[in-house]
């Protein structure tokens, strides 16, 4: 029972600086190294400040984890809070401290029952509800904030903790309760104990198959902590490193991975973190090492390219104890595979996450290497790996074939690896529709395993499918969503990826400042980690943008330089992808001799997998390489596909570029009802320069252009960004406090406001702030 309140702890405090150390700067910060930092300090701005002010340039860049204990985070915030405690009457203190530890750092719900089994007095809890510090709720004690609980665990000695997480050990009962009970027997241990560890271990692993990441992650942190081995202290540091990033903390995840020696996990991290090359290399050696797979006699072991020998084609990590599936820190809900032989799980879910390395980084042909390893540890190729392994080689029917049946694997319910990889082949087969209901899905499958940091990553590839659907407002919406997801969550590759989506999203409603501003961030950070997706992607997103404002010399320049790229700063995906626009480019500016060779690949492509989108884009490029009235066919093709197809932009394109041709041929009557549809699609788009090439032709038609429509809600003519901006604006924040918000620069958000206005029809924000109120309230 605890008795007494002994004399605080010492305050842990940063090393003195030298004595001729003067003030330091606080570093500049990446956006998701601020993001973090909010998070971790639970929002306190003052506490933020002491943090900046404390990371060295490596934290700051983001190159570094970020401290993970309070008393590293802001240790004068803490101290302040520290002294409200001690100002306390004993008994009091000794009341909130039992609070606390019952609900730091694991919540166990025990408070009121440790009350009751030590007939301790809760009228000292007064004195603290004089003071603001904490009051009385139905289920024990509420504190005034984070901070406040945390100084009244951590001004207690350490004797007293341990007497609170007894007290509330011996209450907590029955089957259900064990992983609590387990937690404070092992936060009240002295010292070392193997019975504990064990104890503990197994409480882990209950709670980690139960879905609940945060409390395994504590569990086995104390086991490691009570451990006496050294190779199973290793073991269940990498366990409480994994369940750290399931539930979105990136930076502990990576500082417990730092003290282990997995490198599967440093492969996993680095996929979302790091360099994706060597995320491929570290996980392409856990595998092998997970399945024991060895080269068969005579084999020479695969290089880059999948072919040549090379003997340092699978890095050797510093040690793992021995193969198979317990020395993974692979949870079975993320395993990839439902069933299998003991080392096949985890081989197959590390193939899996290798194969997304190299769509990250571009180079898909080291997916040979990894369906190699498959093909030695006796399993299938899992998820999108045996596919992109065959069209690489040219082999477009087996492609699809394999595609097709990782496509199939999107019911309701399932691993959130393999929905996200369903979702992958659905987009590479051009079935948006699929891709949609398979990435929702594997968003919602890892919200219900709580595997938090899964979450951004789907929504990454659901944007593809909303944007090429004619959603752009959704996609953007969910991308800028999934954006603060991934910086909170430390996957900064993630973001990466999804400002390249919104730089195309910018590029579709003509918005160049953005569009611009976006692709160059994006381009920034993926060339420093090999990242080719996102970069082509952004080159993609500023060629698209200057075709839709016809400037096509600087579109094919860039299509072409984009088809250069090699891994790392390009990706073969996106160039096959961007055909249909750097066709169109390159009939614009005469380059019509490399556009038959890039669009006869494109419709080897479309062919075999039979998408009704490509077969009406490839239609589309041979209209746009057939001259004169031969045309025509080609593109009455092309829109009959378009109505079987599911991307609504693309067929807008088409009929604009449709439109134009009838308007040369003079075929003014059929002219005048495409270039009017293809305006009105792109002005419920919000495709406005777009719109306005079709106004162009519409008056080179010699016909009236529909005016654009005057109702002027915001939810009508604004895209997502712009709305979000505005109902800043409208609040009364600053642009400096909206661009800080959003992660842009003011000019950009000035840009902004502008168009707003303009769209609007408005000259202020009181205009604003009207409108939108009416909006609301209508």
């Amino acid at each position: 029972m605890v008795t007494r309140v002994n004399p605080p702890s010492t305050d842990r405090t940063s090393p003195p600086a030298p004595p001729d150390a003067g003030p330091r700067p606080a570093p500049a910060l990446s956006e998701g190294v601020r993001v973090r930092v909010l998070r971790l300090v639970y929002g306190d701005p003052r506490a933020a400040a002491e943090l900046v002010a404390r990371l060295t340039e490596r934290q700051a860049a983001g190159l570094d984890p970020l401290p993970a204990e309070p008393a590293d985070l802001a240790p004068e915030t803490l101290r302040a809070h520290r002294h409200e405690i001690r100002a306390l009457p004993d008994g009091t203190r000794l009341v909130l401290l039992l609070a606390a530890a019952d609900q730091y750092p694991v919540a166990t719900h025990a408070f009121l029952r440790a009350v009751a089994a030590a007939r301790l007095d809760t009228r000292p809890l007064e004195a603290a509800e004089a003071a603001g510090i904490a009051h009385a709720t139905a289920g024990g004690v509420g504190f005034r904030d984070a901070w406040t609980r945390i100084a009244a665990y951590e001004t207690a000695a350490p004797a007293d903790r341990r007497d609170a997480h007894r007290l509330l050990a011996r209450v907590l009962h029955g089957a259900a309760e064990t992983p609590r009970r387990s937690w404070h027997r092992g936060a009240g241990a002295l010292g070392p104990s193997a019975r504990l560890a064990a104890e503990l271990t197994a409480a882990a692993a209950r709670a980690r198959a139960a879905g609940d990441p945060a409390r395994s992650g504590a569990l086995a942190e104390r086991a490691a902590a009570l451990c006496t081995d050294p190779g199973e202290r290793s073991r269940l540091l990498a366990h409480a490193a994994a369940d750290a990033w399931h539930r979105g903390d990136g930076d502990r995840s990576r500082a417990l991975a730092a003290r282990t020696d997995a490198d599967a996990l440093t492969g996993i991290l680095a996929l979302r973190t790091g360099h994706a090359g060597e995320a491929f290399d570290a996980l392409l050696a856990g595998a092998v090492r997970a399945a024991g797979a060895r080269p068969a006699p005579g084999d020479p072991p695969p290089g880059r390219d999948g072919s040549t020998a090379s003997p340092g084609a699978f890095p050797v990590a510093s040690s793992v104890t021995s193969p198979g599936a317990s020395h993974e820190p692979v949870a079975p809900h993320e395993s990839g595979e439902a069933a299998g032989s003991a080392p096949a799980a985890p081989v197959a879910h590390l193939l899996a996450r290798a194969a997304e390395a190299a769509v990250y980084t571009g180079d898909l042909r080291r997916c040979r290497e990894a369906a190699l390893v498959a093909g030695q540890s006796g399993i299938d190729p899992p998820g999108v790996l045996g596919g992109i392994a065959a069209a690489v080689d040219g082999r477009y029917e087996d492609a699809r074939n394999l595609l097709e049946a990782t496509a199939g694997r999107c019911g309701p319910g399932g691993d959130p690896t393999l929905l996200l990889h369903a979702g992958i082949a659905a987009l590479m087969l051009g079935d948006h529709t699929r891709a949609a209901t398979a990435t929702v899905r594997a968003a919602a499958a890892a919200r219900a395993r709580g595997v938090t940091a899964a979450v951004s990553q789907a929504m990454e590839f659901r944007a593809y499918a909303d944007f090429w659907t004619g959603r752009p407002r959704a996609a953007e919406a969910a991308a800028l969503d999934a954006l603060r997801q991934a910086y909170a969550t430390g996957q900064d590759n993630g973001a990466c990826h999804l400002q390249a989506a919104l730089a195309m999203f910018a590029a579709l409603t003509g918005d160049e400042a953005l569009c611009r501003e976006r692709a160059a961030a994006a381009r920034s950070y993926a060339l420093a980690h090999a990242l080719g997706l996102p970069a082509a992607l952004a080159q993609w997103a500023l060629a698209f943008l200057d075709l839709g404002s016809g400037r096509f010399d600087a579109a094919a320049a860039r299509l072409r330089a984009l088809a250069a790229s090699g891994p790392g700063h390009g990706h073969r995906a996106i160039r096959h992808l961007a055909t249909p626009h750097y066709v169109e480019a390159a009939v614009r500016t005469g380059e019509t001799r490399v556009a038959r060779a890039a669009h006869a690949d494109y419709d080897r492509w479309a062919r075999a997998v039979g998408s009704a989108d490509d077969l009406a884009l490839s239609a589309r490029c041979q209209a746009l390489l057939t001259p004169g009235a031969d045309a025509v066919e080609h593109y009455r093709t092309a829109l009959r596909l378009h109505a079987e197809g599911t991307r609504a932009f693309e067929r807008a394109r088409t009929e604009l570029l449709f439109g134009s041709a009838l308007r040369r041929l003079r075929r003014r009557a059929e002219a005048r009802d495409r270039l009017h549809s293809a305006m009105e699609a792109f002005e419920s788009f919000d495709a406005p320069h777009c719109a306005e090439s079709a106004r162009a032709e519409l008056r080179a038609l010699g016909a009236p252009a529909a005016p654009t429509r005057g109702d002027r809600r915001p939810t009508v003519h604004l895209t997502a960004q712009q709305l979000l901006v505005a109902r800043m604006a409208a609040d009364g924040a600053t642009n400096r406090e909206i661009a800080a918000r959003l992660a842009l620069s003011p000019r950009t958000i000035d840009h902004h406001l502008r168009g707003v206005f303009t769209r609007l029809g408005i000259r202020s924000r009181i205009e604003l702030v009207r409108l939108l109120a009416d909006a609301d309230s209508g």
